[in-house]
């Protein structure tokens, strides 16, 4: 059964594309045919996997079901993980599936055909509640939710409950610790509150250099240096979100 997986947050710069490439890269190696899409017009996905940050047609004419999906993926270096690039017209989705009917279904209905080509399909996702982010909602099976242990992590991880809330269909929420430093009393202060509080996976992805050099390498962090600690936790997240997801 196919799983469309969306990584998510609120707020901007948490980790939420550096979850994407590593967790879609794994799925891959582990056999399963993977897709990932990404649907931040700054194209952060695309350009990591050496791909032109261009769709034909643009995002308006994909969300209105008027162009062929098969004919828009683009194969990577891993083998089995196939990209849907981002475009710069992403930027305007938004306006896009306000014209459209049914909003809200309108990224179900563009992944639909190709539920039986994909074990796992990740959608890397723009920071922002819109109509986006309610079409990535009906969507998903379930949010990846990288939270950064900061003050303002608990206010949107709040938030984002808020709004789910109000669908009990909604997907499943599964947040991860992102950019955590041991080190650091406050981090380990509200990584243990906000455990407490909600439901956040095990494994902690630590603040990492190595992390940082994935825009150098242009390529997922757990090729060019698997052994490293983010990397082993990246492996360790996969596990323990495959486990929950089924």
């Amino acid at each position: 059964m196919s799983r469309i997986l969306a990584t998510y947050n609120i707020k901007g710069g948490v980790g939420k594309t550096s979850a994407a490439v590593n967790l879609a890269t794994l799925a891959a190696k582990s056999g399963a045919p993977t897709l990932l899409w990404d649907l931040d017009p700054q194209g952060a996905s695309t350009y990591l996997f050496r791909v032109r940050p261009k769709v034909k047609g643009g995002g308006t004419k994909l969300v209105a079901g008027k162009s062929d999906v098969d004919a828009l993926l683009k194969g990577t270096d891993q083998e089995g993980l196939d990209l849907l690039p981002a475009d710069f017209s992403y930027r305007h989705m938004d306006l896009a599936l306000g014209d459209a009917k049914r909003p809200e279904r309108r990224l179900a209905r563009v992944l639909e055909p190709l539920k039986d080509d994909y074990e796992y399909t990740f959608l890397d996702c723009p920071p922002s509640i819109s109509l986006v982010s309610e079409s990535v909602f009906e969507a998903a099976d379930a949010l990846l939710v990288p939270i950064i242990p900061a003050t303002l992590s608990s206010r949107t991880l709040e938030q984002l409950h808020s709004v789910l809330a109000q669908d009990k269909n909604g997907p499943k929420v599964l947040g991860f610790f992102s950019m955590a430093d041991r080190r650091k009393k406050l981090h380990r202060e509200l990584m243990d509150s906000l455990s407490r509080e909600y439901d956040i996976l095990d494994t902690v992805i630590p603040n990492s250099a190595e992390v940082e050099r994935m825009g150098a390498k242009r390529a997922a962090l757990v090729d060019f240096a698997p052994n490293s600690r983010a990397a082993r936790a990246y492996a360790d997240l996969w596990e323990e979100v495959r486990a929950r997801v089924g």
